[in-house]
């Protein structure tokens, strides 16, 4: 069984079971471990048995609650208080641990289990204000009546659980890392959904970077470099759609900021992006005549898997989808007659200021030519087996400084000296919007629903059984001057804040296109002619185009055409820049295995597959080329630059071949591409050869580059690694480099029957010993899909049902 891969020691002595019981810094105490009756051994298939009653202390009626095969609960109540009292029972059930780790994590507190190690970690997650921000929107959510009500049954059901245990069925990571649950809050759904927002966020902070570029290059030539609009961008909302409104543009101060000239680490690094795709056609284009709408959310793969699948029922509602394990509501699924899915907006929301203190004591700081007082917080970290540590976060109406200007950042990203201006620090109610989500019937109750949702940007796509599908960029979004974000800003003078909000109203978004579909994957939402200045991480072109690219060619699409379309492995980046890379190889200066390599790829059809090997040379030769390209342009006296995406490489080779930036500076000769792409050509395979080997299986896509599943808190033996995945980070099936890929598949054909599709990677338990722990994963390698049981009634009947619970509430 996987869990005896958890066995620390096989040969302990009962003698020393006692004084094994102390902690011994990380590890569990092997006596508590090892305990045949409250130990590890507990945490074991046994737990999959489907109790046929459940007693709850805190329910108002009886619940009932039916199980498939895949162990996906289907909650029917009296009541809305019953129905999340039930949803957060039944979750933390499956993912308690999980649910409270990642708590730790966003408030900075993992020091608390793991000791001192998680301190610097723990200070920046203080630092940067998690705590504070989930503060803040959970006021909002308690002072809506109906989430307040909701959040607070969510609460009481988890806690519900959590009163139900003993040492003996604790999870199995709590035995691991010895310690016990704690009472679930509201706030900590809220600190759950600043988790998601940072995450979907935090990636935007270029600011550091680009202003090293601004003082190295010029303005002019980093924006060729790093373009606001990226090349071949095929966007959101389709090119031409007019914009009827008059925008409301703030002006441009009338002299530009300088920051303070000072060096800045070197080796910053892009982190991998958190891309989605999501579509909707209408029905002039389906066989069936409703509209199809698909998601497919692209994150951090763990084990538990980020999303709990749930359909809750009550007289007010019935929907389907996948909740995050801590919060109430399905966060992206469908109901009886509308559908919508997320994919992240990218656009940024995160600006930095460089602050002037008046003195060290950090009090005071300069604003419009007058010393304002800044607002101390102090944080308490509590470290285990060590004294707890004292930090001091200084606020100024922009927000936190992070670090000071002597301190070196936990992220290299972080601007020393600059505070922090995040709208995920504002307060917010976005549990309303998934609230009024999960309810709506039709396009007015999707565009008031969204009316309430401000962090993380989305774009969410939405269809309907009347016939509508739409998109919309949505989100809180700062009406900014060309230009601003970009750069550090001027923290002492107030024309460089914020002034205001880009209009609901005005967002990007297009309803009923002629097209006969909406799509996005993370590309810029709209052509140049937007009138709002919008700047962020926009993703390159390539799943955008591919996605419109099909759709745009299909009629009559079933079910099963997209489906196939989720599993496309199409590369649009290779398909466009290789036929051009080997054109410019001299096949005779080549050897017989630089031959070989190159007859692979001649052969290739641009398709990531796992089996293929042409994959694996590409990869490997685009990034030596774009590091043979770059690499001595990137050095300055600030420090080193960042390497420009593959979107301005492919367009500098496609339209500029005589380019400077092809010399590499640091050799006599002056080389052109075509010495590159021979030099770049060479060193790829030279360097396939040392690590996989001589030309064979091993070079296989699947192979050489694989899918990791990690388990939340990298625990070894906990995760599914090396996994054959097809797909890249260009391809609409998106794997990027080992452990980023689709987190949810979902596919719902609307109609007078709702029918729909779905899978995730791992699955419902987050216990490792249950045979649901990653029961999909596999499937999902192959990408196979599941049909999804939408119930109406406790009383259904299916040959996919694997039992029912009742919920009793306790007298």
């Amino acid at each position: 069984m996987r869990w005896l891969s958890l066995i620390l020691s096989a040969g302990v002595a009962l003698g020393l079971f006692y004084f094994l019981n102390f902690p011994h810094d990380v590890l569990p105490p092997l006596g508590k471990f090892l305990n045949p009756y409250a130990g590890f051994w507990q945490n074991n298939a046994a737990s999959d048995k489907i109790p046929s009653v459940l007693d709850v202390r805190g329910l108002k009626d009886s619940v009932m609650v039916l199980w498939d095969d895949r162990r996906v609960p289907h909650i029917f109540a009296r009541n809305d208080y019953d129905l999340y009292f039930a949803q957060g029972y039944l979750t933390a059930c499956d993912r308690l641990w999980q649910m409270e780790f990642q708590i730790f994590a966003t408030a900075g507190r993992l020091s608390e289990i793991v000791g001192k190690q998680a301190l610097d970690y723990d200070r920046f997650l203080r630092r940067i204000g998690m705590v504070y921000a989930a503060e803040n929107s959970l006021k909002e959510m308690l002072t809506h009546p109906e989430t307040r009500t909701i959040l607070e049954a969510y609460t009481a059901g988890v806690n519900g659980y959590i009163h139900s245990l003993s040492s003996k069925n604790l999870p199995l990571e709590y035995k691991i890392l010895d310690y016990k649950p704690e009472a679930w809050t509201p706030l900590k759904s809220a600190l759950l959904v600043k988790y998601m927002a940072w995450s979907l966020t935090s990636y935007n902070i270029k600011d550091l970077f680009i202003t090293r570029a601004l003082a190295a290059l010029g303005e002019a030539e980093t924006a060729r470099l790093y373009p606001r609009y990226p090349p071949f961008t095929d966007p959101i909302i389709p090119p031409g759609t007019p914009w009827n409104f008059h925008p409301q543009i703030p002006e441009k101060p009338k002299s530009d900021f300088q920051p303070a000239t000072r060096a800045m680490p070197n080796s910053i690094e892009f982190t991998p992006h958190l891309g989605s795709n999501n579509w909707a056609v209408s029905g002039e284009k389906t066989s069936s005549g409703y509209p199809i709408l698909c998601n497919d959310p692209h994150l951090v793969l763990n084990l538990p898997s980020i999303w709990y699948e749930i359909q809750l029922v009550s007289p007010q509602v019935n929907v389907y989808g996948v909740s995050l394990p801590g919060v109430p509501f399905v966060i992206t699924g469908f109901n009886s007659e509308v559908a919508w899915g997320l994919t992240n907006a990218e656009t940024d929301v995160i600006d930095w200021y460089e602050i002037e203190f008046k003195d060290d004591t950090k009090l005071e700081y300069l604003y419009d030519d007058k010393w304002r007082p800044t607002t101390v917080r102090i944080e308490k970290i509590k470290v285990r087996g060590e004294r707890t540590v004292l930090d001091t976060v200084y606020y100024t109406h922009h927000g936190p400084v992070v670090y000071q200007k002597t301190e070196a950042p936990f992220d290299k990203w972080i601007p020393p000296g600059s505070a922090m201006r995040w709208t995920g620090h504002d307060p917010s109610n976005e549990s309303l919007t998934f609230l009024k989500l999960n309810r709506a019937r039709d396009y007015d109750d999707y565009f008031e629903a969204l009316s309430h949702y401000d962090c993380p940007g989305q774009n969410f796509a939405f269809a309907s059984t009347e016939g509508d599908i739409a998109i919309w960029h949505n989100g809180k979004f700062p009406l900014r001057w060309q230009g601003q974000g970009r750069y550090i800003n001027d923290g002492r003078n107030s024309t460089y804040d914020w002034q205001g909000w880009i209009p609901r109203a005005q967002l990007p978004h297009i309803k009923n296109p002629n097209r006969g579909f909406v799509s996005s994957a993370n590309q810029y939402p709209t052509d140049e002619n937007y009138p709002y200045y919008l700047t962020g991480s926009y993703l390159p072109f390539e799943r955008g185009a591919r996605i419109n690219e099909r759709l745009a060619k299909m009629e009559n699409i079933t079910p099963q055409d997209m489906i196939a379309l989720q599993n496309d492995v199409m590369d649009l980046h290779a398909r466009k820049i290789l036929p051009v890379l080997l054109s410019l190889l001299d096949i005779q200066s080549l050897t017989q295995d630089e031959i070989q390599s190159y007859e692979e790829l001649k052969s290739w059809n641009y398709e990531y597959r796992a089996e293929l090997i042409a994959p694996t040379i590409f990869e490997y030769w685009w990034k030596e080329l774009s590091n043979m390209i770059w690499l001595d342009d990137m050095k300055s006296p600030l420090g080193e630059l960042q390497i420009p995406l593959r979107d301005v490489t492919t367009s500098l080779i496609l339209t500029e071949p005589n380019s400077h930036y092809f010399d590499i500076r640091t050799t006599p000769d002056k080389e052109t591409l075509s010495d590159l792409a021979i030099k770049s050509f060479q060193s790829a395979i030279k360097k396939l050869t040392e690590e996989l080997g001589s030309l064979d299986y091993n070079w296989e896509w699947g192979k050489a580059r694989g899918t990791d599943m990690n388990h939340l808190g990298r625990i070894p033996g906990l995760g599914r690694t090396g996994l054959p995945t097809n797909g890249s980070e260009c391809t609409v099936n998106m794997k990027h480099p080992l452990f980023v890929g689709p987190s949810w598949r979902m596919v719902v054909a609307l109609g007078e029957e709702v029918k729909a599709w779905g899978i995730y990677p791992g699955g419902q338990s987050g216990n490792p010993g249950s045979q649901f722990y990653d029961n999909a994963v596999d499937d999902w390698v192959a990408g196979k899909i599941y049909e999804l049981l939408y119930l109406k009634s406790p009383h259904d009947k299916h040959e996919l049902l694997a039992g029912k619970t009742v919920m009793w509430g306790e007298k």
